[in-house]
């Protein structure tokens, strides 16, 4: 993957028609998911759809006059720093709800693009036009805000809080499962196969340590945070290992017992109080059902524990 700072004013406006094309084809999606229950709100997608078409022709002939015919195909899954999105053909029944939050996000993540990539660019002609269209995504952002009127409608406001969930929730929960469930195998086989509670301990204590670090670089380097608002990658870093390290450590300490298996039958009730946490979680933050929730983390986090009772008991 490239990173957004690396690329050249031909390339950010290749990524600008890629991402024109792609949000009309969601918006696009959208309307058809809403077309029976919501048909108003349906209409307003399609005309946000034209928009997009729009903003796709105004940068196509910029891109010729400026560039020639050729169009590199760069798309944002080839950028660190964008946000991975649902695919929305998948989301069925479609609900008022999701399609307005799906379009306040992308407008706002658009909209970063438009401001941060106009910084960059040196060519006036470009910059102008990035600039117009960061200020017509605001429209959009006000558009998707009115679309539930018998809801509580959000703010942009309310679009920065969710992609406060990016910026803390969604590292640490990463930190979080990492820790509570990769950890039990290890944890677990050390308890069987060795029966002390103070080598089980260490092991435990390794593999937590370790895991934490290992996921807070993996973190920090997956995304600079320069388009989505996900944050520092520095901060993420550190709240992904740190939540990793609290994941792995809480089933650990119960080994500080000289008894092993009275310390492996608190860890087992610490692990299954985790899993709980992390479907609580994903179900509050993440528009998990919670008994698909529970169903995920549960059936991995058995699946790892059975895999270190194995292991251990070998």
């Amino acid at each position: 993957m490239r990173s957004f700072d690396s690329l050249s004013e031909q390339e950010i406006l290749a990524l600008a028609i890629s991402l024109e094309e792609e949000d009309a084809r969601i918006y696009a999606d959208l309307a058809d998911g809403l077309r029976t229950d919501f048909p108003h709100q349906a209409d307003e997608f399609v005309k946000m759809r034209e928009d997009e078409d729009d903003h796709r022709h105004r940068l196509l002939n910029l891109y010729r006059q400026k560039f020639g015919d050729h169009i590199p195909l760069i798309r944002r899954q080839d950028i660190k720093g964008f946000v991975e999105r649902k695919p929305v053909w998948l989301i069925r029944p479609m609900k008022i709800s999701i399609a307005r939050k799906q379009a306040q996000e992308m407008e706002l993540e658009t909209r970063r693009f438009y401001e941060t990539a106009g910084r960059r660019t040196t060519d006036a002609g470009i910059r102008q036009l990035l600039g117009d269209l960061a200020n017509e995504e605001r429209k959009h952002i006000s558009i998707a805000q009115t679309m539930e009127a018998a809801a509580n409608i959000e703010s942009e406001d309310a679009a920065q809080k969710r992609l406060f969930i990016l910026q803390v929730i969604q590292p640490g929960l990463a930190g979080l499962m990492d820790g509570s469930v990769s950890t039990l195998a290890p944890l677990f086989a050390a308890a069987f196969a060795t029966h002390n509670s103070f080598y089980t301990f260490l092991v435990g204590l390794a593999a937590a340590i370790g895991a934490g670090i290992s996921m807070g670089f993996a973190e920090a380097l997956s995304d600079d945070g320069t388009l989505t608002g996900r944050g520092h990658p520095f901060m993420r870093g550190v709240i992904t290992g740190l939540m990793t390290a609290v994941g792995g450590l809480g089933h650990t300490l119960p080994y500080l017992i000289s008894n092993v298996y009275t310390a492996t039958m608190i860890a087992v009730i610490i692990v299954l109080i985790e899993l709980m946490v992390i479907a609580w979680i994903r179900n509050k933050y993440m528009d998990t059902p919670i008994g698909t929730a529970v169903f995920q983390v549960v059936v991995g986090g058995i699946l790892v524990f059975l895999a270190g009772v194995l292991i251990g008991n070998s």
